[in-house]
């Protein structure tokens, strides 16, 4: 299926473009619901459109003050921001708009996203919400040491734990291997349990292949998702806590998330110098069935 003629599948009388944002060239990526629409709906029918669509989040979105107002729904709750369904909106905005930087209202935030041609393809750049971060406390270390069956010795040594934040909050854990990356598991409802007091949008667990390419993983419990294939905020927020820790970053990292799900994704993120600044998320994007 070729972007532009991407099936829309109506939901209570919403058309939802399917789309994988931060694809690995003709699959992977992350699965995310597009909604555009004249008038966003009530918050009611858009929980309820997000959770038949299935996906971890779907992006409505209506035109308001030369921009769009967005919101992000997960199958459970409502977020304040999403990177991947955010690229995936750019994509179907340039696919009914053409090329060009869409601004974008979300709940909380002022931020745009671009959607732009590269051959028979399209990508999305967005940039995200302010960032900034603090170290993650004793209390919680211990209760996440709990939730993941982690100790000490399977933390990076050279990057501390943090809670960081890009336009929504998550929790960072650095490993010390890419071995113990992929064995992570964790019970779904006690992980809900521990995001939603924290506010926690995911948790991601890292581990820096080389200082400026990293392998994630994103539990997303929180809204009723035991793993995230691809995910564009906490990317935001991983990158904005490297610039806080002095981490030698070089100006921006690779992310490679979603290879121990089968879906492999690829996030670049640039990342400018000022403290609290936002950070540039850019990746491909592919089209799903629309069913």
């Amino acid at each position: 299926m070729t972007l532009n003629s991407t099936a829309s599948q109506q939901i209570n009388g919403y058309p939802v473009d399917r789309l994988a944002a931060f694809s690995d060239g003709d699959s992977g990526g992350n699965p995310a619901g597009v909604v555009i629409c004249d008038t966003l709906p009530d918050a009611v029918t858009m929980q309820a459109i997000a959770a038949e669509v299935g996906y971890s989040e779907t992006a409505f979105a209506a035109p308001a003050d030369e921009g769009w107002r967005v919101r992000y729904f997960a199958p459970e709750i409502e977020v304040p921001f999403c990177g991947h369904a955010t690229i995936a909106l750019g994509a179907a905005l340039a696919m009914r708009h053409g090329e060009g930087v869409f601004a974008l209202q979300l709940n909380k935030a002022r931020i745009t996203v671009e959607g732009r041609r590269e051959g028979t393809r399209l990508m999305a750049i967005l940039q995200s919400p302010p960032t900034r971060s603090e170290p993650a406390s004793p209390d919680l270390l211990r209760d996440s040491f709990v939730l993941f069956g982690l100790t000490t010795a399977d933390l990076h040594p050279s990057l501390a734990p943090a809670v960081a934040e890009g336009g929504a909050r998550h929790l960072i854990l650095p490993l010390s291997s890419r071995q113990r990356l992929a064995e992570m598991r964790y019970d779904q409802a006690a992980g809900r349990t521990l995001m939603l007091a924290h506010g926690f949008a995911t948790i991601a667990l890292v581990y820096p292949e080389r200082p400026t390419f990293f392998h994630a993983r994103n539990p997303f419990a929180s809204g009723g998702v035991y793993e995230d294939p691809a995910t564009g905020a906490a990317a935001a927020a991983l990158a904005g806590y490297l610039r806080d820790a002095g981490w030698p970053h070089g100006g921006a990292i690779d992310v490679l998330q979603g290879e121990d799900m089968g879906s492999p994704s690829r996030i670049h993120a640039e990342i400018p110098p000022e403290t609290g600044a936002s950070i540039r998320i850019s990746g491909t994007v592919r089209a799903l069935g629309g069913s």
